[in-house]
């Protein structure tokens, strides 16, 4: 079953691939999303400081009445910080306000802050190496199982590899259909870094894609689905965000195989306008 299907971290730790997205579920609203989601035989739950909902989050998690070794949870360093003290802090604030032990993962959300990506050269390598020092000891402490990165391009990572002991198990990167980093997938997996998908419907901007939508009829599934299915079949984790029962469910029906010739086809659609959410960093706009 595609909920039973896993991919194994540099250390062992196997990782769900495919996870519950909840940026922009605010936190009154997912602890009920997270227990149906769980309910539904989902495994893997991608939260943030950034978010705000971690509180949420642990809370359906708790009410799911599913065993907590049995579900994979990841959080994030907020993208501003880059110093130990901070980090280290904020990966205790993240454990309490979830009310948990122990995390499966902690990744750096962006090697920039938020309000210098697309405006600023900076890659902050110090605090970035910092930030991951503190990962490194929360880890070796029991607080984190594994520990990796987002949206880190081959410099940043190689920043990383070189200069600290524990390379980046997971990578989480922007990549759908009409956005996909072939050379950064590459350079993540050759490296033994697992490649985790966000924003896999363009932040719902892909679903209006002639292309896709047309693509999507020849296999007789939704356009969602068709760039779930894309992005699995990239063999990355994919994190489709969903708020509603039906959308939750359907984004795991996706147990058809697109043939080489569309992948290939799909890999070559230039890219998509994201309308009303251009503006967010990680589509390419400016805070």
């Amino acid at each position: 079953m595609i909920l039973d299907e896993t991919l194994t971290l540099s250390n062992g730790v196997k990782i769900p691939k495919l996870a519950l997205g909840t940026w922009e579920i605010n936190n009154n609203q997912v602890a009920q999303v997270v227990e149906t989601a769980i309910q539904l035989g989902y495994r893997h739950i991608d939260t943030a400081q950034a978010y705000g909902n971690e509180a949420g989050v642990g809370l359906g998690i708790k009410n799911s009445g599913i065993p907590r070794e049995q579900i994979f949870v990841n959080s994030k360093v907020a993208a501003e910080i880059k110093n130990y003290a901070d980090a280290k802090k904020s990966i205790d604030e993240s454990l309490a306000k979830m009310g948990l032990d122990y995390l499966d993962m902690m990744i750096i959300h962006n090697p920039q802050p938020w309000n210098e990506v697309n405006q600023s050269a900076d890659r902050h390598f110090e605090g970035n190496l910092a930030t991951w020092r503190a990962l490194e000891d929360a880890m070796k402490e029991g607080k984190l199982r594994a520990i990796g990165v987002s949206s880190f391009e081959p410099d940043d990572l190689t920043n990383l590899i070189k200069n600290s002991a524990t390379k980046p198990m997971v990578n989480q990167i922007l990549c759908h259909i009409g956005a996909t980093p072939k050379d950064l997938l590459a350079f993540s997996q050759k490296q033994g870094i697992v490649v985790e998908s966000f924003s896999p419907v363009a932040h719902g901007a892909a679903l209006n894609n002639p292309v896709i939508t047309q693509m999507a009829d020849k296999y007789h599934v939704s356009a969602a689905q068709l760039c779930i299915r894309y992005d699995w079949q990239l063999k990355t984790v994919v994190l489709p965000k969903a708020a509603r029962a039906d959308h939750i469910k359907q984004n795991t029906e996706i147990a058809f195989e697109i043939s080489a010739e569309d992948m290939q086809t799909l890999q070559e659609i230039n890219a998509i306008d994201y309308g009303e959410a251009s503006h967010f960093p990680v589509f390419g706009g400016k805070l």
